[in-house]
């Protein structure tokens, strides 16, 4: 079998029709992939998020969040658990990619009759199920720390799915991108980490002075974790509508980019 024939379910596959048993069961294998190793991709994460919560809840626990009545530990839960999912879903559908790629095994999903349309939907719910998972397990832990009671849960909820699917898709691209995992490091320390530490995750936006301010707000996370941060506390430094439409179509941008990508079997055919 040649490798046109290998790759037709990514190119010429009817889109009148979805293959729910093939996509149920690629979900069901990225959902199973992380939960083996729940000691890694769950309970890890739940560490770290305790270590930021209680260093930074006992230097500044006096005091409230800047312009709200809520306590300043209120506004770091917020931001500590916004910064978990964006990592376990990007993580979760990069290292996927990757594994793949390194074992040689990326023909198992590359070959069977999903059109990329569903590979794409696949990975990315696999992702945000794993940011989502890992978001609520970190509300749990800090929960003790914090009063963790949404005033908004709508908007909590909204911007905790948008994120898993904005991370989730970053990951897929780097996943795609990347040949082995120093790539994926490069993505990590270079970008995501950055983003995630200058977008107010431990701190208000209203600190800072200008240009940085402004700077901070045309940085995507910032409107993740601002629009999440006032599901829980009711403050918000930037107006809300505008960013729920900016990271809506942020995503939705990034889906189409994977599903573009996968399509054409960019860096996957070989």
């Amino acid at each position: 079998m040649d490798t046109q024939t290998k790759m037709a379910p990514l190119t010429s596959r009817s889109y009148g029709t979805v293959n729910w048993l093939g996509l149920r069961t690629l979900v069901q294998r990225e959902v199973q992939r992380f939960l083996k190793v729940g000691a890694q991709t769950i309970f890890a994460p739940l560490v770290q998020t305790l270590l930021f919560m209680m260093v930074f809840g006992l230097v500044l626990r006096d005091g409230n969040w800047p312009g709200s009545t809520r306590a300043y530990a209120d506004g770091l839960a917020a931001g500590l658990v916004m910064m978990s999912i964006l990592s376990n879903a990007f993580q979760n559908s990069s290292s996927s990619l990757v594994i793949a790629k390194v074992q040689g095994n990326a023909v198992d999903f590359l070959m069977p009759p999903l059109s990329a349309l569903e590979l794409t939907i696949a990975f990315i719910v696999g992702a945000a199920a794993r940011g989502l998972l890992v978001g609520a397990a970190s509300l749990i832990a800090v929960a003790w720390l914090a009063n963790v009671m949404p005033a908004h849960p709508l908007a909590a909820l909204y911007y905790a799915v948008v994120a898993s699917v904005i991370f989730g898709a970053i990951g897929l691209i780097g996943g795609i991108w990347a040949d082995k995992f120093d790539h994926l490091a490069a993505v990590t320390n270079f970008i995501i980490v950055p983003l995630t530490f200058l977008s107010g995750t431990f701190y208000s936006t209203e600190v800072l002075p200008e240009p940085l301010r402004t700077f901070a707000h045309y940085n995507p996370v910032f409107s993740l974790i601002d629009g999440f941060r006032y599901g829980f506390i009711g403050h918000h430094d930037a107006p809300l509508l505008a960013g729920a439409t900016f990271t809506g179509a942020i995503a939705l941008v990034l889906c189409w980019t994977c599903w573009a990508m996968l399509k054409s079997g960019w860096r996957l055919r070989s």
